[in-house]
């Protein structure tokens, strides 16, 4: 039986003057959230004054005067009695040594009898802000309209970009009066210790004045818990209307047996992980530990460094590290591009941990994963921001603490924009002979020196270059969802400066700009989502940013909820009016690799007690997305010796987006079942095209191509050869053509080209003719025509026939054209006003039309 506690003493120290606890006499209590306070409710009951301990006033008049110590006096922690184990067990060996502990003059007393306060209780957050908490959960008194309704006062629940929009951020009260309230049903018997309030999060400061700010959360303690089911708060006084976010903190008591009970718990994994947070150095630690455990799979690099001069560390997790094996394709997960976006970059450090211990104990999914992918995963891709945030915790950081780096970017939109490059040369139609659909060069004022670039993002575009990945997503928060490309919407026209704001039920008034790839990317979310424990359960609440984002006040992405609107929908295109490009956009038009955003939880910062929650419910996930990257084609390109060939071009009919070879002339291209037709382009060598199939099993078909050398590129050295100066010397000292010249040259060209197709036109008019069924003439001795043995000598001529007799009959029509060239050989005639670059000279070839009558 567990021993009787000791009586609790006075807690009239934790007050100001006048303030008395409630004690209704029934166990509930109900705190009020006021300037980091708790106050007293008037309910008309008289207040009773808390019971007296003899003894505790002059103890605490002891504690309160300066401490003196011999040898060295106790620290603030063991004056409050929160010591742990090893120190206990040191101040034990320091009596029996004779030399006792003093704390305030007096010697360390063992008397069991005497009380000793109560070591604090920390309880983790309910799940307001992570949504664990339903919407049917929370009640308020009244709403001033229904985007401001009770399920929107979770912690940190952001707004839309105007103060009319559907779905706000915060509960708001229908009036100032002060008997409004807002209550949360735990389901169960809970012990509170606390609430975390936040103001409105609007243009318009609405606050409760123990906050500083409207974005950043204050916490209260009680200075009891309190064993209740329910928690109603009642807010009394405040700065403009009555709003308030906030979360609250409870240890729970009792297990609930209903089917709701289901949706609250806390899941405990079977898998023996770290489940914590880690700071830089637990996390590079950790590295450490995984890459002791399995030395032959894994390997520590790090791809740069942060504004701080913090390494980038990733980690490599394949058969044989360290080396790109021909045939097998580069996958990546990166996490913490924003530093207070941390779910993600402890998912990362529970995969590596994960794979290492599952490849040794033989599991065949991981082995046969971790033998035919190489697999990167870095865990924080911004440790200055994430250093920062760390310093408030999870509960206590608003929604932008550290979201930026240390410079102040941020570093998701910080990439070049390549999206106005590409879509300005496909008005202009240069696109694909003068501009290619991929691998689009970054514009050189990027990378200048002195271009306003983070150091992180020109490390993570020098990572993308060096090795060939083929699929790869970035974890994010706040959401719970996954996004693809394109990030940055298409303006109307090309005055329009950004895009047109979103109405306000988040319909945008601009149709999205889809990517070639729409299909494939689409697969690809789905595949992530649909393995999700709840990214696509229509019964969840509504998310932290329905429709919105709002991190720097101007920037909006296309974020879909998954319940309200458009119930299980949690892949979502990020095309939603934007201005800004982003890393999806930069990894698709500039490298191989097909990018995604992935949003694991709506909260940011989760507590470290929901990590095991999120573990399971974004496991199956993590592994069924890196399995896509062997869906598709894949292959090697070669010349007929059997070289590889680095960089050919890889065309699929009907997906106008390229790839190109790796260094060692294998390719991979993901796409959906399904037959395509596959082309393979070399400069100096002719393409070759074929056929292939892509199944709905797990596994990439085998497409291999042959090229044969090119006489084109013979050719261009020999022009080089010679200067690019003609070669039969037909044009006087090799001077250009004068604009007069090159007019009459048009026109003799035109008027080539229209004798050329009135002879395509005479010679298919001929040879429409015979086409027509014969009529067969009656059987008769008697000629067509008038003839008489008498009238003409024997063998005079050859014998007569009929009109009607079926001949064959070939003719053939030659015609010599006379081209001018420039440096390239064969060029399109420029406008009469522009200048030759190069010498031209005429090159004659001949065209033969050969056409058979009898077709």
């Amino acid at each position: 039986m567990k021993p009787e506690e000791p009586p609790t003493p006075s807690f009239e120290s934790h007050y100001e003057e006048g303030l008395v606890l409630p004690d209704y006499g029934d166990g509930t209590y109900h705190p009020t959230a006021f300037a980091g306070e708790v106050k007293q409710v008037d309910y008309g009951l008289p207040p009773q004054k808390p019971e007296q301990f003899p003894g505790r006033k002059e103890e605490e008049e002891e504690e309160e005067k300066p401490k003196k110590g011999v040898g060295g006096g106790g620290s603030k922690e063991e004056e409050e009695g929160d010591l742990d184990e090893d120190r206990w067990t040191g101040e034990r060996g320091k009596d029996r040594k004779g030399k006792p502990k003093k704390t305030g003059g007096k010697k360390w007393e063992t008397d069991e009898d005497e009380w000793s306060p109560e070591e604090k209780i920390k309880c983790p957050p309910i799940g307001m802000e992570s949504h664990r908490i339903e919407d049917d959960q929370i009640l308020a008194s009244s709403m001033l309209r229904h985007g401001l309704g009770a399920q929107r006062g979770r912690l940190n629940m952001q707004a839309g970009s105007n103060e009319d929009d559907f779905f706000d951020g915060a509960w708001c009260a229908e009036d100032d009066s002060r008997i409004q309230w807002i209550q949360v049903d735990t389901r169960r018997t809970t012990k509170f210790t606390g609430v975390i309030i936040q103001g409105r999060d609007s243009l318009i400061q609405y606050l409760f004045y123990g906050n500083v700010d409207k974005d950043t959360p204050v916490m209260t303690k009680f200075p009891e818990p309190k064993v209740a089911r329910f928690i109603r708060i009642y807010p009394l006084t405040w700065n403009g209307s009555l709003c308030m976010r906030m979360e609250v903190l409870g240890c729970p008591l009792s297990s609930i047996h209903s089917y709701y009970s289901l949706q609250n718990e806390v899941m405990t994994s079977v898998d023996n992980l770290d489940f914590r947070h880690h700071n830089y150095k637990d996390m590079r630690q950790l590295m450490k530990v995984v890459n002791e455990e399995c030395p032959t799979i894994t390997r520590i690099y790090n791809i740069g460094k942060s504004s701080r001069g913090l390494k980038i560390y990733a980690m490599e997790i394949s058969d044989n590290p360290g080396e790109h094996e021909l045939g097998e394709p580069d996958f990546r997960y990166t996490a913490g591009i924003h530093g207070n976006e941390v779910l993600g970059r402890e998912l990362l450090l529970m995969l590596m941990q994960f794979l290492c211990k599952e490849y040794k104990d033989g599991n065949p999914r991981v082995r046969n994963l971790v033998t035919e992918t190489r697999i990167h995963l870095v865990p924080s891709l911004n440790p200055d921001g994430y250093e920062i945030a760390s310093q408030m915790g999870s509960e206590l950081g608003n929604w932008a603490l550290g979201h930026w780096n240390e410079e102040g970017y941020d570093l998701f939109e910080n990439f070049p924009d390549l999206n106005s490059i590409l879509w300005a040369a496909e008005e202009r139609k240069l696109v694909p002979h003068k501009v290619p659909n991929h691998h689009i060069p970054i514009p050189e004022h990027y990378e200048a020196e002195d271009a306003t670039v983070a150091v992180e993002v020109r490390a993570i575009m020098a990572w993308m270059k060096k090795i060939p990945f083929v699929l790869g997503a970035n974890f994010q928060g706040g959401e719970k969802l996954v996004s693809y490309p394109f990030d940055m919407a298409r303006p109307v026209n090309e005055n329009e400066v950004a895009p047109p704001m979103l109405d306000d039920y988040g319909e945008e008034n601009l149709e999205l700009k889809e990517t070639p790839d729409h299909a494939i990317f689409r697969w690809l979310a789905i595949s992530y989502a649909s393995a999700h424990l709840t990214m696509t359960e229509t019964f969840r609440g509504g998310l932290p940013r329905t429709g919105y984002d709002r991190w720097n006040g101007d920037r909006q992405r296309g974020q879909v909820e998954p319940t309200s609107r458009h119930p299980g929908l949690s892949m979502v295109p990020s095309s939603s009016p934007s201005a800004i490009s982003g890393m999806n956009d930069f990894s698709y038009l500039h490298t191989n690799c097909l990018e995604l955003s992935i949003y694991p939880s709506c909260d940011k910062f989760p507590h470290e007690s929901e990590l095991a929650q999120e573990w399971e419910n974004n496991k199956e996930s993590l592994l069924t997305f890196m399995e896509q990257v062997h869906r598709g084609i894949k292959g090697v390109v070669t010349d007929e010796q059997g070289d590889a060939i680095a960089n050919a071009t890889i065309s699929v009919v009907g997906v106008n987006h390229d790839v190109i070879t790796a260094s060692g002339g294998d390719y991979w291209r993901i796409l959906n079942p399904g037959e395509y037709r596959v082309t393979a382009r070399a400069e100096g060598y002719n393409p070759s095209a074929k056929t292939c199939s892509v199944f709905y099993d797990i596994g990439a078909t085998q497409c291999n191509f042959i090229l044969s050398r090119s006489n084109w590129k013979r050719i261009r050295e020999i022009i080089a050869m010679n200067g690019n100066r003609p070669l039969n010397g037909r044009l006087p000292n090799g001077r250009p053509l004068t604009p007069r010249e090159r007019m009459r040259w048009r026109m003799r060209m035109r008027q080539r080209a229209r004798l050329r197709q009135q002879m395509r036109e005479r010679l298919r008019n001929a040879t429409a003719a015979p086409t027509t069924v014969p009529t067969t003439p009656p059987p008769s001795t008697a000629f067509p025509f008038q003839f008489s043995s008498t009238t003409l000598p024997p063998w005079s001529r050859e014998p007569p026939t009929t009109e009607s007799a079926t001949t064959w009959e070939t003719e053939v029509y030659t015609e010599t054209v006379t081209e001018w060239v420039t440096d390239d050989a064969l060029t399109e005639v420029v406008d009469a006003g522009e200048e030759t670059t190069g010498t031209a000279f005429p090159m004659t070839t001949a065209e033969t039309y050969t056409v058979n009558f009898g077709d």
